[in-house]
């Protein structure tokens, strides 16, 4: 079995469709470990704000294979694929580490460069997973965290609840 970690976001009708992918994650893969969630502003174009969360779960399942997936779980809670890589989103679950695997190809990069570039990933998966070395480094994503919030590279996201 291998330790899987995804991020998932939502900024419309959020509270429903994180449950409901969380939901769907789990009746496909099995108990899962989830981080707090974080309110984000939307990044690369004007919307609402986000939902986000990393989960995490252990798997026997190929990458590719999981991708498909998140794919298929994503379309039953309404998203729609167009050509902007920055729109608006039902549900959004994206691979972010699979083991200590790294892989560079086109369509499967890990893990997913979006860790250090944004903080509605790597927040909670700092609090998720703190200790965990990021695949092929030294460093703790807890490291990278408190080096991102030191370096003013990232902004920390509001911290909520699904109550909200």
């Amino acid at each position: 079995m291998t330790t899987v970690l995804v991020s998932i976001g939502s900024n419309i009708d959020r509270r429903r469709n994180i449950r409901g992918g969380l939901e769907s994650l789990q009746a496909e893969v099995g108990d899962l470990f989830i981080s707090p969630i974080y309110e984000t502003p939307a990044q690369g174009f004007e919307g609402d704000d986000f939902y986000n969360l990393v989960a995490g779960f252990d798997s026997e399942q190929s990458p590719r294979a999981l991708n498909q997936l998140f794919k298929a779980i994503e379309a039953r809670h309404g998203r729609e694929r167009g050509d902007q890589k920055f729109a608006p989103r039902t549900l959004d679950i994206d691979l972010l580490i699979y083991g200590d695997q790294i892989s560079n190809e086109a369509d499967l990069q890990l893990p997913r460069d979006e860790i250090e570039r944004y903080s509605f990933v790597l927040q909670p998966l700092a609090d998720l997973a703190p200790l965990m070395r990021y695949p092929g480094r030294e460093e703790t994503f807890s490291q990278l965290w408190r080096r991102a919030l030191t370096e003013k590279r990232m902004t920390p996201g509001r911290r909520v609840t699904l109550d909200d």
